[in-house]
């Protein structure tokens, strides 16, 4: 799948789209989505690669940009990133401009974004496995609209993503990951009756 662009003057410029799953490894991580944040910013403003991760219902799903070696080399990292798994490439090709340049990663969380966009809220439950050409095309197009709303707001690489030590986000974002957050509660709990058998059981003798 390519995807066309405007002609500019960058040469060597590539497009890398992937989509991959969330992994129990990165599912028991309190701040999995900021850790991962975090150093793609640092690591992508020293490589010159610009993009954008979305985050749903267990799926990963970016677009980055820069250099054709820069893209092969972080390819060759995410691969064997055991926060995630069965990293299926959409594109991987030559472009001719930058969609997303002033980012050097933005992150986002899909559930209720996808919902204010008409035009895109079908693609809900988030699946994009399972999706056609037709609509990871209609899907990048709503993340271009994303940005250029973005457009005029200061520091765009800053995430929106926050989390507390035991993997709970503010109000804000709470409803908008709920899968990863069942998964937190169900192991917070399964902890909590674990202790309290170990004590009732030492305290009983048995």
């Amino acid at each position: 799948m390519r995807t066309d662009v405007p002609q500019s003057v960058e040469s060597d410029l590539y497009q890398l789209i992937y989509t991959s799953r969330i992994t129990s490894t990165g599912l028991s991580g309190a701040s999995t989505l900021n850790d991962i944040a975090e150093t793609s910013v640092h690591n992508n403003q020293k490589n010159d690669i610009t993009g954008i991760l979305c985050y749903g219902n267990g799926y990963f799903f970016q677009y980055i940009e820069g250099s054709e070696q820069a893209l092969t080399n972080l390819k060759n990292q995410l691969l064997i990133d055991e926060r995630h798994k069965d990293l299926k490439t959409l594109d991987f090709s030559a472009i001719n401009e930058r969609k997303f340049k002033d980012w050097s990663l933005r992150s986002i969380i899909l559930e209720r974004w996808l919902l204010k966009d008409p035009k895109v809220k079908h693609l809900l439950p988030f699946k994009p496995y399972s999706w056609t050409d037709s609509e990871t095309e209609q899907f990048l197009m709503a993340l271009q609209r994303y940005y250029e709303q973005k457009q005029g707001e200061p520091k765009l690489d800053t995430q929106p993503i926050k989390y507390s030590a035991l993997g709970l986000t503010l109000s804000k974002v709470v409803g908008e990951h709920q899968a990863f957050f069942l998964i937190q509660t169900v192991l917070a709990a399964l902890i909590v009756v674990t202790l309290l058998w170990v004590l009732l059981a030492d305290k009983l003798g048995f």
